[in-house]
């Protein structure tokens, strides 16, 4: 495995990354409220945000801890992989069945790949900023040794 060389995110670059992880989660979220579906419809496609972001950020940790050399088994780190592409299977397969005009699905798919490369994105940035402040306060920084 190699080491990672982390630069501190931009200000703007996180703001970016805050902004689509809300913005994508309340779109999809709002559109739900809206929508002209049954209650249980809605709990569907929302139970299946939250078990995406969830799965999203697992395997964004995991590949993260692997390229840290951060011991991950390879059943974690493979089901990691199956759950995100079960939750994106899911997905597809309730848009493909759903009575909704194309536009109102693509409206939806997108949102939701917006709140899942946004919580990737802010799960970087927080995984960058730790490293780097986890280096500038050890021992050898502080007293410039090498």
């Amino acid at each position: 495995m190699s080491t990672i060389t982390a630069q501190r995110p931009t200000g703007a670059f996180i703001a970016v990354s805050w902004i689509a992880l809300l913005l994508g989660g309340l779109v999809f979220s709002v559109g739900l409220w809206n929508a002209n579906m049954q209650a249980s419809e809605k709990g569907y496609y929302f139970i299946l945000l939250m078990y995406g972001l969830f799965s999203a950020i697992s395997l964004q940790k995991s590949v993260r801890d692997r390229m840290e050399s951060i011991p991950v088994t390879a059943i974690y780190y493979g089901l990691c992989w199956v759950s995100v592409s079960i939750v994106l299977l899911l997905l597809l397969i309730g848009l493909w069945n759903a009575a909704l005009p194309y536009t109102e699905k693509g409206f939806y798919a997108m949102a939701f790949l917006l709140s899942l490369f946004g919580a990737v994105a802010v799960q970087k940035n927080v995984r960058d900023i730790q490293a780097l402040d986890r280096r500038s306060s050890s021992p050898d920084t502080v007293t410039g040794n090498s």
